[in-house]
């Protein structure tokens, strides 16, 4: 599963990175990124669990 993060969507709630650090990092302003961009298996459901728990919809999973 490939993972994205839209930086024009995202508001810097940090949930991902709250639910998913091993995916999911914060920049310098607080806004999420991916650390990785395929989600390795064993993380997906909680890349999943993250995407479900973005306000803005900001995170892209393919």
């Amino acid at each position: 599963m490939h993972v994205a993060v839209d930086p024009d969507r995202c508001q810097g709630h940090a949930r991902c990175w709250e639910i998913c650090p091993e995916v999911f990092d914060l920049d310098a302003e607080g806004h999420g990124t991916a650390l990785v961009s395929d989600v390795p298996a064993e993380l997906a459901d909680k890349a999943r669990e993250a995407a479900d728990n973005c306000p803005e919809r900001a995170i892209v999973l393919t």
